[in-house]
């Protein structure tokens, strides 16, 4: 027997493609896209390699492991690189075709790219997400005769909807609002953060398989965060367990297929201090006042600014700390923005009918002052021709999550 093991090769295993989150016509109308682009730009191939632009493409989903993945797109093919712990399923899981790479001898991933893209060709990549150590593999394999940035061109297409997305996130808001009533029901003095973030997380992911049993089901999960623990957005649960009076924080992040969504809700138990109460209800009047402000039109800058205003004026935008929202779609949180599409003041995208945007101003009051705590609302948007649809229909304010 031959100890010679291959750098590459096709493994197709089954023989049958599996359920994609869309349609073909979905992901050929996406290729097409991007093959208007890299004819603008001259370019004969096209190298993604992040997570949320092979998704976007191939329908593939990417799990890392300390191993790169790539998706190669020229004038006539697409085709997906993958490792050879995961098989078949990278083909299986995709519009494209797909190379195995080994991992008998180092670099034969990029060894796959360049059986695909060729030599000395002129070639796109994503800028942001090689690193020093990429890049310079990039070149020495690929020996492109030129190279460009596609990263930002990707990402302003993703910005932009279809219908078919815009069904899916509505969806996955649902799911959010599932797993925020089962989060509320689960609130008791005594129960801890983590046994109240397990149960919104389970009801979400049942959620979601009852909805689309044909998909593959990961990276669902829920911040459930109380008392001084709320400060911080993306703060970990914890093992604290719920006393009277805290306030708490509800975050609860479902992914169908890579496209993720959220809901971001406050919640006191019990009852609320009367400091604590004035704090939530300016929060709660500045996402009134920002959500009628998503309309087409509207720069993201100019947005923010309007809510900077309205909380200068009531003596509370020193306690802001982040932007005010951001769009959604696949990959939204934990693994790649479209970070063009922000309520930030640096931001001058102008909102268009088919983005998909999230309202969500949040206060923070230091521990030690009167209503100390983090203080967030968070409702999802379809930028539509005439008023924005929220999707999001779990109920914010004290009328509902004064709770246990």
């Amino acid at each position: 027997m031959s100890l010679n093991r291959p750098e590459m090769y096709r493994f197709h295993n089954g023989g049958q493609k599996h359920a994609l989150p869309f349609a073909d016509q979905e992901y050929h109308d996406r290729l097409e896209g991007l093959r208007e682009i890299m004819e603008m730009h001259e370019l004969d191939a096209v190298v993604l390699t992040s997570m949320h632009n092979v998704a976007y493409y191939s329908g593939f989903l990417y799990c890392s492991f300390g191993r790169p993945y790539a998706c190669v797109v020229t004038k006539t093919d697409c085709v997906t690189i993958s490792a050879g712990i995961d098989a078949g399923q990278p083909w299986r899981r995709s519009i494209a075709d797909n190379i195995t790479y080994t991992d008998w001898q180092r670099d034969n991933m990029w060894r796959a790219v360049a059986s695909v893209t060729g030599l000395g060709k002129a070639v796109g990549c994503e800028a942001d997400h090689l690193t020093m150590e990429r890049a310079e593999k990039f070149n020495a394999f690929l020996k492109p005769k030129r190279g460009m940035d596609i990263a930002p061109a990707t990402m302003h297409q993703r910005m932009m909807k279809s219908p078919a997305e815009i069904a899916l996130i509505k969806h996955g808001a649902n799911v959010a609002d599932v797993g925020g009533y089962a989060i509320r029901e689960a609130i008791a003095v005594g129960a801890t953060e983590l046994e109240v973030s397990i149960a919104g997380r389970d009801a979400m992911e049942r959620e979601i398989a009852k909805r689309f049993p044909d998909a593959e089901y990961r990276d669902t999960w829920v911040w459930f965060q109380s008392g001084i623990n709320t400060d911080g957005a993306h703060n970990p649960v914890t093992n604290r367990k719920l006393r009277h009076g805290d306030i708490l924080s509800l975050n609860c992040f479902p992914m169908i297929s890579g496209y993720y969504t959220a809901l971001e809700r406050t919640l006191f138990v019990g009852e609320v201090d009367d400091a604590s109460m004035k704090v939530w209800q300016t929060n709660i009047d500045s996402h009134e006042y920002g959500m009628k402000l998503l309309k087409p039109g509207a720069s993201c800058a100019e947005i923010t600014m309007k809510i900077n205003e309205f909380l200068a004026e009531r003596q509370m935008l020193q306690y802001r700390t982040f932007g005010y929202g951001h769009s959604f779609g696949v990959l939204s949180h934990y693994y790649g923005r479209e970070a063009a599409l922000e309520l930030r003041e640096d931001i001058d995208t102008v909102l268009e009918p088919g983005m998909v945007i999230s309202m969500e101003p949040m206060l923070t009051i230091p521990e030690g002052m009167p209503g100390a705590g983090g203080y967030r609302e968070h409702d999802i948007f379809v930028v539509t021709e005439d008023e924005p649809e929220d999707i999001t229909h779990y109920p914010y304010g004290p009328a509902f999550n004064v709770v246990g």
